[in-house]
């Protein structure tokens, strides 16, 4: 884990720039979905969300979930293209797991990934680090 100014950043993840998301590969080849540090403080508190159900086909870059807060309601876009097999059942009574714990118990999906190769396409390591400095320069210190 890398901290930037007071936002966390875990090195070993792949991130989806456009949408402050992040991917994880799974031993079983799925992969889990959610908001970055960055993204959970720019929503703010979050008080609800409602995550695409079990089959639902999402594409890379396209809403997997909708979440509310007490300054933003938007979209969680997906770092990658596949079929949702499971949404956290936890965010359903306390969504804001995503602003306590974004990279563990906050994740939002799973999904069995229908293009694998996108995976290599988002940043990761040391790319992702300085990514994450330079929107932490544009979005937060503007």
């Amino acid at each position: 884990m890398v901290k930037i100014e007071n936002y966390e950043l875990r090195e070993d993840l792949y991130y989806w720039a456009k949408g402050l998301t992040w991917a994880q590969k799974e031993p079983d080849g799925r992969i889990r979905v959610g908001m970055t540090d960055l993204a959970q403080a720019l929503a703010q508190k979050i008080r609800f969300t409602r995550i695409k159900p079990k089959g639902m086909v999402i594409e890379q870059g396209k809403g997997i979930a909708n979440v509310e807060s007490q300054k933003w309601v938007g979209q969680v876009q997906s770092p990658i293209t596949g079929t949702v097999d499971e949404a956290n059942p936890a965010l359903r009574t306390k969504a804001s797991l995503i602003n306590d714990d974004p990279y563990s118990g906050g994740w939002v999906a799973i999904v069995k990934p229908s293009k694998p190769e996108e995976l290599d396409c988002l940043i990761h390591g040391a790319a992702a680090v300085e990514w994450y400095k330079k929107e932490i320069e544009t979005r937060i210190k503007k």
